[in-house]
């Protein structure tokens, strides 16, 4: 089959391989994808950023999300069956949806929305799941509580902002100007510029935040969230409690706490809980979204769709900061 792989850790382009088919364990199935889509996580695991919780093995074919259909099924497969449309996030250990197929446990993945295109419906696993375990495992947000998101207008905010307003909450998030339209479209109640106004010194209160940058505009969080709240991260480092409750191991979880001593003082200075998120796949929990997209309460929002032999040019774009929504890799022509 043919597949986006990497020889190497470091910013390295992309290559079109040829790689043999995944093997199908008993409760496999194995997917044609017909498109995936391109997520920050990518790029970090492109630079080694997650190799101290993830040992990948080279050749590396990137990808973590995806829809497409099933073409065959393990002899344990008991939810599927050969021409479902499915639409998934992949293990962490077995990534690799720039590809022309995928084998994923069966209980990764769940039925494509029947109104989604295959492109469109790439376009929710990873942010769908991240930003559901966000709000509602982690912060366990209840309706009416006041919830700030970063980066509005990016691939997992246009998400969140929908997840959250359908679990009624109230949303202020941080946008450009060019992407005030979209968010405030999306539902968000406030929308601050980052480039003019500084968010720490405006907002206040807060129950929770959903952080999606890191570095210092994570710890500049700390100072709006009321005493007992929450901050979950995906862009912050893993901090002591992360490493303990992954099980990392001794040392790893000694070093995740001293790289994260700044984020313990200001959890014992704000009262505030400091959480890092690595989202974990599950197909139930994207059945639970897929019923809020039936429901017409979250729609996918893309910026680009890229054709497959493009997917260093979609993965440059991407990390460039500048997409408004998801970028999508289009992996099978329609027939």
């Amino acid at each position: 089959m043919k597949a986006m792989t990497i020889e190497k850790y470091g910013n390295v382009p992309l290559e079109l391989t040829e790689q043999p088919l995944p093997v199908v364990s008993a409760h496999d199935v194995l997917v044609e994808i017909h498109a995936a889509s391109i997520n920050p996580v990518d790029f970090k695991i492109r630079d080694g950023k997650v190799k101290l919780l993830i040992p990948f093995q080279f050749p590396l074919i990137l990808g973590n999300d995806f829809a497409g259909i099933v073409t065959r099924v393990g002899s344990a497969v008991t939810q599927f069956q050969v021409g479902d449309a499915v639409y998934g996030r992949a293990e962490k250990q077995r990534i690799g949806t720039f590809a022309e197929f995928i084998a994923i446990h069966e209980d990764l993945v769940a039925r494509k929305p029947d109104a989604l295109s295959f492109e469109e419906a790439a376009a929710i696993p990873l942010v769908g799941l991240t930003s559901y375990q966000a709000l509602h495992d982690v912060l366990q947000a209840t309706p009416g509580q006041k919830i700030l998101i970063q980066a509005g207008a990016g691939g997992v905010g246009t998400f969140a902002i929908q997840l959250a307003k359908a679990m009624g909450l109230y949303v202020a998030t941080t946008a450009s100007p060019a992407g005030h339209d979209l968010v405030k479209a999306l539902g968000a109640d406030e929308i601050i510029d980052y480039r003019t106004v500084a968010f720490d010194e405006v907002l206040h209160d807060f129950d929770g935040v959903y952080d999606t940058i890191g570095d210092d505009t994570l710890r500049r969080a700390f100072k709006i969230v009321r005493p007992g709240g929450q901050i979950v991260s995906i862009s912050g480092l893993p901090n002591g409690r992360f490493g303990k409750a992954y099980g990392s191991g001794v040392l790893k979880t000694m070093l995740f706490r001293l790289l994260t001593v700044r984020e313990a003082f200001l959890e014992r200075k704000y009262r505030v809980t400091y959480t890092f998120l690595f989202m974990k796949p599950s197909g139930r929990q994207l059945q639970h979204i897929t019923e809020w997209i039936e429901t017409g309460q979250i729609k996918p929002v893309i910026d680009r769709v890229y054709p497959f032999e493009a997917a260093q040019e979609a993965l440059a774009y991407s990390e460039s900061g500048h997409a408004k929504g998801k970028v999508i890799l289009k992996v099978k022509e329609a027939n």
